[in-house]
């Protein structure tokens, strides 16, 4: 005669089957995408690999929790505003600094130089995490510090990305000719190449290379740098420092939301 399970074993089973089941609701979640916002039940099968019968129970189940919904004939389901409620909780929850803080510190201690995060501050940049470098012979704007978007890697690695026609307002702003020329020069290399570089623009002396922050709707937000003297930045070790900077910008982009491509394949100048 076939024992029968234990109170404990049940409940041990039916706590795999729990798991088991939030686990394929949240594969179903995960399966919408910015180029496939709708899908058939066919389509959602394909991507989760679940029977018809489990699969219609977790929609129904997802439906009732206002996370999907399904529209038209034939039958189509979407995210529903549920999800954004969840959104609108986890963006409010975001602390900038707090979250940027390891990215900003392993870019400090991978290159020995000052790294700091800026954020766009209608036309300027201000600073709001800095991480300054050990050595005696260091650069430091401090936190608090701002400047014009339309000066230093920070601002134009902000800058770059900008809505055209902000950017055309500010650009306006440089009366002489040709120092606007430069900085639009200086913004379509940033925009190729996913980093703008700076040499004594705010310091003599100082060389300096920034990548831009995004946010979850795709929007420039800030920028993050490293910055030091020339004396131990040479050309060379600022290709170098350019791919940290663009990575440790997409890291902190990522923290914020952000799920588009990265904005530019590096060229070597």
């Amino acid at each position: 005669m076939a024992k029968k399970p234990t109170a404990e074993a049940q409940d041990a089973e039916q706590g795999v089957s729990g798991v088991r089941a939030v686990d394929r609701a949240i594969a179903i979640l995960q399966c919408f995408t910015p180029d496939q916002p709708a899908m058939s039940v066919i389509e959602i099968q394909k991507r989760v690999g679940l029977s018809r019968p489990t699969l219609y129970r977790l929609l129904q189940t997802l439906a009732q929790r206002d996370l999907i919904q399904a529209q038209g004939d034939p039958q189509r389901f979407r995210l529903s505003h549920g999800v954004m409620k969840l959104s609108h909780v986890w963006l409010t929850g975001l602390e900038v600094v707090v979250i940027a803080r390891p990215v900003v510190e392993g870019l400090r201690e991978a290159t020995g130089e000052t790294a700091a995060l800026f954020r766009v501050q209608e036309d300027r940049g201000i600073c709001i995490l800095e991480c300054q470098s050990r050595h005696v012979l260091s650069i430091s704007r401090g936190v608090g510090d701002s400047l014009s978007l339309t000066r230093g890697s920070t601002g134009k690695a902000m800058l770059a990305f900008m809505d055209p026609a902000r950017q055309a307002e500010l650009l306006a702003t440089i009366p002489d000719s040709a120092d606007r020329a430069r900085l639009e020069e200086a913004l379509a290399f940033a925009r190729r190449n996913g980093y703008a570089t700076s040499h004594s623009e705010i310091f003599a002396g100082t060389v300096a290379v920034s990548a831009p922050c995004f946010d979850h709707r795709g929007d420039v937000v800030g920028s993050v740098g490293l910055y030091g003297p020339g004396a131990r930045i040479d050309e060379q070790k600022l290709l170098e420092f350019s791919g940290l900077v663009r990575e440790a910008g997409r890291q902190i982009s990522v923290l914020l939301g952000f799920q588009g491509a990265e904005p530019a394949t590096p060229q070597r100048a």
